[in-house]
């Protein structure tokens, strides 16, 4: 008598970023293989088909990271295998830009039996016919305690490669709005993607000392330099759900962001620490109130306004923690597979 073993289902994840990008994408697409392993045999691919022949693969479901950069996979995939479902996780460059005037994204968008959205804003950026395919799916990190913070300045932390979408020019005109003895510092992190802002960034360090480039760091290091500042700095124009938010939650850092949908969906709609977006007074306003908190009488001090902040931070903790992203990435997967394919 032979005897079969029945194989978990197949999962081949496609994202536009593997290891060498050291971005948000790639920390996703690593994050979910791990998470899903246990239930699932899981690869990792920049495209698909990724060495085999399309027809002949035995994957049983495709998740696509970035509707406009992965769709020419999810067209292969729709093609090939129609019956077999199709989920699409949508970044911020997706939901706030190209679903609306890039072809290839909206028809990945289409072609998707499910969407992953990565905060509670996102399903609001959708056409009213692909709303009831989404699902929130918070993104995770373990948390991690503070670390000592220096008395002696506020020191502040941006992260995240230099490119338009996170509005870098922000951060140099606050440095330039900010004048060296005011007691503020300012580290940024991250790879100079426009070449451009490199540029504008090894000015404004010249410029101002209480700015630093510090270029591309890796991962470990960027959390441990969330943990020792004051304050995350998020400046963006368009955000899908950024990474160093809930890392700056989950390590009892303040967060203060441009009130974008992206940033909102994160950290709620009464978050107090928002500023308009490229609001370069504002932001800059709510880093002297803090600073001169720190100055009077201690930062951690009851009712000021950077503990308010904290204090709010620490209410959306939960949300960011491994355990509810694994459940609802798997339920949304379990579903894909056992429900009929329907496409909006």
């Amino acid at each position: 008598m032979v005897s079969t073993v029945s194989l978990p289902p197949s999962v081949c994840i496609v994202t536009p970023a593997l290891a060498d990008a050291n971005n948000g994408n790639w920390q996703t697409a690593r994050r979910w293989a791990r998470m899903l392993r246990p239930v699932y045999r899981v690869r990792l691919a920049r495209h698909w088909p990724d060495g085999v022949v399309a027809d002949a693969d035995d994957t049983d479901l495709l998740l696509a990271l970035h509707a406009r950069r992965s769709a020419a996979s999810i067209v292969a995939w729709a093609e090939h295998h129609p019956d077999r479902p199709l989920v699409l996780a949508l970044t911020g460059t997706d939901l706030y830009r190209d679903i609306a005037q890039d072809a290839s994204a909206q028809r990945a968008l289409a072609l998707a039996h499910r969407l992953i959205v990565l905060q509670d804003q996102a399903p609001l950026a959708l056409p009213a016919a692909h709303r009831a395919k989404a699902h929130v799916v918070y993104q995770s990190c373990t948390p991690r305690a503070a670390l000592p913070r220096t008395d002696r300045h506020l020191r502040v932390v941006v992260v995240g490669h230099l490119r338009p979408e996170k509005s870098p020019q922000t951060v140099f005109e606050i440095a330039r709005q900010l004048s060296s003895d005011e007691g503020i510092r300012i580290d940024h992190l991250g790879h100079a993607l426009d070449a451009e802002l490199g540029v504008q960034a090894q000015a404004t360090a010249a410029a101002c000392p209480h700015y630093r480039w510090l270029g591309s760091v890796p991962h470990e290091a960027a959390r441990r330099r969330i943990q020792r500042a004051h304050l995350l700095l998020h400046p963006s124009q368009m955000e899908g759900g950024a990474h160093v938010v809930m890392e700056a939650v989950t390590s009892g850092t303040p967060v203060l962001a441009s009130k974008v949908p992206g940033n909102i969906g994160m950290l709620g709609q009464d978050y107090a620490g928002y500023f308009p977006a490229g609001d370069v007074p504002t932001a800059c306003a709510w880093l002297r109130r803090c600073r001169t908190e720190q100055q009077r009488m201690g930062l951690a001090s009851a009712g000021t306004g950077w503990s308010h902040l904290r204090a709010q931070c620490a209410l959306r903790a939960p949300l960011f923690a491994p355990a509810t992203e694994t459940q609802a990435l798997r339920r949304v997967l379990c579903a894909a597979l056992n429900d009929s394919p329907i496409r909006a």
